[in-house]
């Protein structure tokens, strides 16, 4: 500089250049050195000041609960689409008519195939409660069966007691006409003898004879009413034994055709319980031909367009975004960082479409950014080798815009422990990760000083 100010001066003696020193301050002293040591101290003092580790990550929109996320509407039978109330877009309510369905298969194409099936199944019942009508008089056919076989036993069994006394009668009446004729024969031996020796006249033993016959024959009388008895008995104990047969086997009939009645009810309850399952499931698939929306939401995705398109059993038809949901953000975070994340810890989150000033370190100067509590942290890794954490409102903090959709972008800042400026960023030089602490159930440290859980115990 003062070469150039020599030259100008020989070119030009006696003139001043106010422009030169005014551009090129030639004159007037340095304090660059106060700059650059005002600016190191500050530096300094910043390296001390408090900063807030955290972990940053990428999610998305969902919802907490399983039922309040978009869901497919899918086909429960197949059929043929031959309606349409509604297009993409539309909103529904719960029970609204989506689209209507016809049957295309053969089992089912009668239109009386409900209320066929329900006089099949009456006529059925009322077979069955006639098996019932004729088991009830069956059971009274064997009561009276049973009653006449004890009273035509009993009958039959005084006819034998009474045999049995008239033989025991006819045993004594035979014993008093052997007495007799024995009595009556010696008479006539006693007889025979006195006429022998002269005492006594023919006449008289003829008469001792002629009694003698008269006894033989009472005897003979005795001996054939006695036989006769016997007979009798014989043939009234055959007589008990065959009423006893006659009626058992009428009873062994009636039990037959009873338990015939009783076989015959219980196929005919399994055929009813049979038909009832098919009268419900063809009226529940008469109900299945109208597609109806499970819950209140707007329908997007129709995968099936026109009318007559074959859909199958399980086709998704369209798919249905609820309108009444509770917002919870997923995110991913990768497995290094998954010990620092327990429930209950506090995160900031920034979601896309929306305005926000961040400053990752100093969580309490950002602006536009919202507040979250980790409420469930998977255990098993996703499909891109990070671990799903489901991340709900903060009922402590600002709510979160009610304009955020389905499937909104969101960008997670998990809020760890306080340390120094130049503590993380020796961390960040060296590679390692944020310090490992626990967090309580609001999200605080339970270190305090800088101390980590691990370095109180």
């Amino acid at each position: 500089m003062e070469h150039v100010r020599e030259f100008l001066e020989k070119e030009a003696p006696g003139k001043e250049f106010k422009a030169l020193r005014k551009v090129y301050m030639v004159e007037k002293d340095s304090r660059v050195k106060y700059w650059a040591i005002i600016l190191f101290v500050i530096l300094l003092i910043c390296l001390f000041l408090p900063w807030t580790q955290n972990i940053r990550s990428r999610g998305a929109v969902t919802t907490s609960r399983q039922e309040q996320r978009p869901q497919e509407l899918n086909a429960i039978i197949g059929g043929r689409i031959v309606k349409w109330n509604v297009k993409e877009g539309d909103f529904v309510k719960k029970g609204d008519t989506i689209l209507q369905l016809a049957e295309v298969k053969v089992d089912y194409l009668d239109p009386n195939l409900v209320p066929r099936t329900k006089e099949q199944l009456d006529a059925k019942k009322d077979a069955v409660q006639n098996y019932k009508g004729k088991v009830k008089t069956i059971d009274q056919q064997l009561q009276f069966l049973e009653q006449a076989l004890v009273l035509k036993i009993n009958e039959l069994q005084n006819k034998v007691r009474q045999q049995e006394f008239k033989i025991r009668s006819d045993s004594m009446d035979l014993v008093a006409a052997e007495n007799d004729l024995a009595f009556k024969r010696e008479q006539q031996r006693r007889q025979k003898i006195m006429y022998d020796s002269g005492v006594a006249s023919l006449f008289s033993l003829e008469q001792r004879s002629q009694s003698v016959q008269e006894a033989l024959a009472k005897k003979t009388s005795a001996e054939i009413k006695l036989s006769n008895a016997r007979q009798e008995l014989t043939r009234l104990q055959i007589e008990l034994n065959g009423e006893r047969q006659q009626y058992l086997e009428k009873i062994s009939k009636a039990q037959g055709d009873r338990f015939q009645a009783e076989s015959q009810i219980a196929t005919g309850v399994g055929e009813i319980a049979k038909l009832e399952n098919l009268y419900t499931s063809y009226d529940m698939r008469n109900q299945m031909y109208n597609v109806v929306a499970p819950q209140d939401g707007q329908v997007v995705k129709a995968k099936k367009a026109g009318i007559n398109e074959m859909v199958k059993e399980g086709d998704m038809l369209v798919e249905i975004v609820p309108t009444d949901y509770q917002y919870a953000v997923a995110i991913f975070v990768r497995p290094v960082d998954l010990p620092l994340l327990v429930k209950g810890q506090k995160v900031r989150f920034i979601f896309d479409g929306f305005p926000a000033i961040v400053f990752s370190g100093w969580p309490e100067a950002s602006y536009g950014t919202f507040g979250g509590i980790v409420s469930a942290v998977e255990s098993s890794v996703s499909e891109n080798g990070m671990f799903r954490v489901l991340v709900t409102e903060d009922p402590a903090d600002r709510k979160w815009p009610p304009a955020l959709k389905m499937g909104t972008g969101a960008s997670g800042i998990a809020l760890l422990k306080d340390v120094p400026v130049w503590y993380e960023l020796w961390r960040n030089i060296n590679g390692f990760p944020p310090d490992y602490y626990q967090t309580t159930a609001a999200g605080k440290n339970d270190s305090k000083n800088g101390k980590s859980a691990a370095e109180k115990k």
